[in-house]
Formats: C-alpha cells, sequence, structure tokens
C-alpha cells in the first residue's frame, strides 16, 4: 500500500512538472501603503500618492493589530494620525469589502515629505 501511494505521489509530481497543470493557491492577503487621509473606529482611508489613488478599509472595533515598523512593539488605533505612513495588510473576502488584516505604522515614512 505504500508503495502505491508514493507511486501515486511520484506520478503527480512528474505530470505537474512537465505539463504545469496545478497552479499555487493564490494569496488572499494584498498590500497597501500610503499616508492616512482619515481613521475612525470603523476605518482608515490611505492614499498612495505614487498612484494617485485613495482605498479605505474596514476595521472592527477595538482594532488590535497595529504594530510598529521594526515588528517589535505594538500601538494603538489613536496613534494613527492624518499623515501618518502606514502598510495596511488586507484582503476582500468577506462581502467584497476591503478590511485591514495588520497595520504597519512606519516610521521612516515621515522623512519621505508629503
Amino acid at each position: 500500500m505504500r508503495n502505491v501511494i508514493i507511486a501515486l505521489f511520484c506520478a503527480a509530481a512528474i505530470t505537474e512538472a512537465v505539463t504545469g497543470t496545478l497552479v499555487p493557491a493564490k494569496a488572499d492577503t494584498n498590500i497597501w501603503t500610503g499616508q492616512v487621509i482619515h481613521v475612525s473606529t470603523t476605518n482608515i482611508k490611505v492614499e498612495n500618492r505614487e498612484g494617485q489613488q485613495t482605498l479605505s478599509f474596514l476595521v472592527v472595533p477595538h482594532f488590535k493589530q497595529v504594530f510598529s515598523d521594526d515588528g517589535k512593539t505594538t500601538a494603538q488605533m489613536a496613534t494613527l494620525k492624518p499623515g501618518t505612513w502606514v502598510t495596511v495588510y488586507y484582503d476582500q473576502d468577506a462581502l467584497g469589502a476591503r478590511h485591514a488584516d495588520k497595520i504597519v505604522r512606519l516610521s521612516t515614512g515621515q522623512q519621505m515629505g508629503s
């Protein structure tokens, strides 16, 4: 039985290598970096200056996934003010609405200019 399973696994691996039919799963997480335009208890709006585009993200009350850019400390949503540079990790799985999974507050972005 063990040999049959190994043979099937090897056959699948060879078929995938030759035909390329197996496709890796698509990552659900997207990334958006820019300056905070608006922040409230239920959403955050971030403008990306490179593309001249603004995206809004839903956040749940008591959202606790705000981190420093060094990854060593967490921050409170109250530290996010308009003009703060952030990177938002988000997905759009829940009813098609963008919601933030994690927000990283960038301290280096403040030197990038407004």
